[in-house]
């Protein structure tokens, strides 16, 4: 059932069923203009009231009441344990926590956001995994430092929410090398576009840097934020239509 316009749309992973968790989108907000709608970035010209009013819907939204830990996304391969929200934002693009009622939230706006949960010891994570950061290992940080709170890879059931599609993500041969000299078998995750040019399938190379550290439950939504504007924010359609700034969406996760 589609959501009312003015309700917080939650979409939720088949793979993380019985943890508070979901991918939000831009409904349900109260943004106006190139932010309107659910628009949760501190780092947006947006309207900081606004920001925080559509914070607290989406916290609310997943676990009415809790309190919301994000982090200063860096593009970064760095994880970070959360136990409270944060005073000063760490530079980090992925927490981690054991606390029961704290909720983590990843911003995106066409990035992989990742949410992780391994029920049976009560660990859940969520990752920022844009190109650079998936690339960098953020997933396997991520990973890492959930054992350290005791959670074991081959439990952690992982889903990738919406971000940007292959069809919609053009990208030159710079970018191409970059992957291939990582690994030759990369090249699997592209697909030839224009001259001199790819599209880059970011949901899969994710899933597939996910499976090979060891987890054997990985979810896809499928969903392109790039080709749904009534849905979703963003950044690389709001540099093709020169609009003067994007939302961001966020993607949350907790323990009840």
């Amino acid at each position: 059932m589609s959501p009312k316009p003015d309700e917080v749309e939650v979409n939720r992973a088949r793979a993380l069923e019985g943890v508070a968790h979901g991918f939000l989108g831009r409904r349900g907000g109260v943004s106006t203009g190139v932010h309107a709608g659910l628009n949760v970035g501190l780092g947006s010209h947006d309207d900081a009231r606004l920001v925080e009013e559509n914070r607290r819907r989406a916290a609310d939204a997943i676990l009415p009441g809790a309190p919301l830990a994000t982090v200063f996304q860096v593009h970064s391969a760095d994880a970070v344990i959360a136990t409270a929200p944060f005073s000063e934002r760490p530079h980090a693009d992925a927490l981690v926590t054991s606390t029961p009622g704290l909720l983590l939230g990843i911003l995106t706006a066409d990035c992989a956001p990742v949410l992780f949960a391994d029920r049976e010891a009560g660990v859940v994570a969520a990752a920022h995994a844009g190109w650079k950061g998936a690339l960098g290992g953020v997933t396997d940080a991520t990973i890492a430092r959930m054992e350290e709170l005791g959670a074991k890879r081959e439990r952690i059931a992982a889903a990738i929410g919406p971000c940007i599609a292959r069809a919609s993500y053009e990208v030159d041969e710079g970018f191409f090398r970059r992957f291939a000299e990582a690994d030759p078998a990369n090249e699997r995750f592209f697909a030839d576009g224009k001259p001199r040019h790819y599209q880059f399938d970011l949901e899969a190379y994710v899933a597939h840097r996910l499976a090979a550290a060891g987890l054997r439950t990985v979810e896809t939504m499928g969903e392109d934020t790039y080709a749904q504007p009534g849905r979703f924010y963003s950044f690389r359609r709001a540099t093709h239509r020169q609009e003067s700034d994007y939302g961001r969406q966020i993607s949350i996760i907790g323990l009840r």
